[in-house]
Order: structure tokens, then C-alpha cells, then sequence
């Protein structure tokens, strides 16, 4: 919880696409439900990387990986991946998924490199509920 604002600073920072939920009651719901489910990278105290986690018993997936503009090419998103799937895989996961956002150019080809495979024959459709 004492990161979340931290958190929040680092998708501005990486220009992540934002959603409605990408704000502190946001942050906070998911880490009343899910205290694991959001893995950080630091430099000494700092924040510099993230990525979510989500398992719901079928399959697990991934949300918001971010790494600060300064620190990218040196393999934080990489070790944040790996970190997800090794705990996503100790959670009993079987298959993953990633929604990569295809308006960066750099998001599918990262994917690409660390093993995922695009779906050609599937689109995500949302809907964004207005609970307040």
C-alpha cells in the first residue's frame, strides 16, 4: 500500500495507456483483494518497475507492466515476466495471457521476445462499469 502512489508515478512517467482504473482507489481495491498480485521493481527505495498479476483459477494474466523510461535496456521487464510467471506457474497456471497495447510499438514486440505468441482469432472487448 505505501507504494501506490509510487506505482502511479511510474505509469505517467511510461506514458502507459490509462484506464479508469489507474488511480489510488483503484491500486487499493486490488491490494485489498490480491496483496501479491502486483510485483514492483526498485532501484535502492525507488520504484521503477511494475507489472500485475491476476490469477482466477483457469488462467493467469498480466496488467500494467511499466518500467520508468530511464531504466529500460537493462532487462526489468524481462525479470518482471519471469517473476510473474514463475509465482502465476506456483499459483497452478497453465496458460497465460497478455493484453499488449498495439498503439506502443515497442509492447507486442516485447512479447514476442519473451515467449508469447499472438492470437489472431480472439479480440477483447471490454466494459467500463461506473461504480461511484
Amino acid at each position: 500500500m505505501s507504494d501506490v502512489a509510487a506505482v502511479l508515478g511510474v505509469w505517467a512517467a511510461a506514458d502507459a495507456e490509462p484506464t479508469i482504473t489507474d488511480d489510488q482507489d483503484g491500486l487499493r481495491t486490488l491490494l485489498g483483494h490480491s496483496a501479491d498480485s502486483l510485483l514492483v521493481a526498485t532501484d535502492d527505495d525507488r520504484v521503477v518497475g511494475t507489472i500485475i498479476i491476476g490469477w482466477d483459477g483457469w488462467r493467469g494474466g498480466f496488467y500494467r507492466l511499466a518500467v520508468l523510461p530511464e531504466y529500460r535496456r537493462r532487462g526489468i521487464a524481462g525479470r518482471l515476466v519471469g517473476e510473474g510467471e514463475r509465482k502465476l506457474a506456483g499459483l497452478g497456471a497453465r496458460r497465460l495471457a497478455v493484453f499488449a497495447v498495439t498503439g506502443d510499438p515497442g509492447a507486442v514486440p516485447f512479447w514476442q521476445s519473451v515467449g508469447y505468441l499472438e492470437q489472431l482469432d480472439r479480440q477483447r472487448l471490454v466494459k467500463n462499469l461506473d461504480n461511484r
